[in-house]
C-alpha cells in the first residue's frame, strides 16, 4: 500500500478530527508517512502514544507540546522528535499548521 508519487493540496481531502483540528495525508507507504495538520486556537491533541517514531515541524502558529515528562512551547520554524511509545500531546495556543512524519507509516490514518 502506498500513495501516488505526487499529492496536490487542492486535490487532497481534509479529514476533520474535531471542530478545531483537521489533517491531510500528503504521502505514505508502510515505512513512512507525511501528514499536515491544521489547528485552530484551543485545539487539543490529547496525550497518547503509538509505536511510530514521529518528527513534527511547526509551519505556523504557537503550540504547547508535552513529550514524555517535558512540556515546552514551540512556534513557527521549530521542530520536535518523539520516540516510539513515548507519551505526547499538544495544545494549540495560536492557530497554525504542523507537518508530522511517522515511521513506520500510520496506516491506521487511512
Amino acid at each position: 500500500m502506498k500513495s501516488e508519487n505526487f499529492i496536490f493540496e487542492n486535490n487532497t481531502e481534509w479529514i476533520q478530527i474535531d471542530d478545531k483540528i483537521r489533517r491531510q495525508i500528503l504521502g505514505y507507504d508502510d515505512k513512512m508517512m507525511l501528514v499536515k495538520i491544521e489547528f485552530k486556537a484551543g485545539g487539543i491533541g490529547y496525550v497518547h502514544q503509538h509505536e511510530h517514531h514521529q518528527c513534527t515541524y511547526v509551519v505556523s502558529g504557537v503550540f504547547e507540546f508535552k513529550v514524555g515528562e517535558e512540556t515546552k512551547t514551540v512556534k513557527t520554524g521549530d521542530g520536535l522528535y518523539m520516540e516510539s511509545n513515548v507519551l505526547h500531546g499538544v495544545k494549540c495556543i495560536e492557530g497554525g499548521i504542523l507537518i508530522d512524519t511517522f515511521s513506520p507509516g500510520r496506516l491506521d490514518f487511512l
